[in-house]
């Protein structure tokens, strides 16, 4: 009998994945509409060294083309200030997490400006909504980094991309 090998599965091509620049998940050209699905679907998600993602099981794995980040991040909650800031981002997903060292906060400039992103778990990122980075931008104060920036778990997050001005 084979032996399934657990570190090195089978891409099965069977099937085409894209999530959009807006988080929408797609199967086969349609979008996916139970969230409960996405939600699957996304426990299982990865992306490699090489940046690729795929829908990754121990004896499988699907690619999955990615327009911008797999998810957004469509809430914001603060509580405290200062140092003692904790800031929480929901996804569009329904996840909770905390922007700190676990989670930072990552800004790349882009042709439109500065784009706002959130690392999570198995090289994945999440992209700060426009309303979320305007309520962050509400939140900024000087500090250690280059430019504005907001505090959250003890790190301090610059909101302009490393090498951007940070402005007047």
């Amino acid at each position: 009998m084979g032996e399934i090998m657990v570190n090195d599965p089978e891409i099965c091509i069977a099937g085409e994945f894209r999530i959009d620049r807006d988080g929408i998940w797609y199967h086969e050209g349609g979008p996916i509409g139970r969230p409960d699905m996405v939600k699957l679907f996304a426990g299982v998600l990865r992306r490699d060294e090489n940046g690729d993602h795929w829908l990754q099981t121990p004896v499988e794995k699907v690619s999955v083309t990615v327009e911008d980040a797999p998810f957004i991040a469509v809430e914001l909650a603060a509580e405290g200030s200062g140092r003692g800031r904790r800031l929480r981002l929901r996804t569009n997903i329904g996840d909770w997490l905390t922007v700190g060292e676990d989670h930072p906060l990552i800004v790349r400039e882009s042709a439109a400006g500065p784009r706002p992103y959130v690392a999570l778990a198995d090289g994945l990122e999440a992209r700060l909504s426009r309303p979320v980075y305007y309520q962050l931008a509400d939140l900024a104060e000087p500090g250690p980094g280059p430019g504005p920036g907001v505090w959250s778990a003890g790190c301090f997050f610059p909101l302009v991309a490393p090498g951007a001005e940070a402005g007047p």
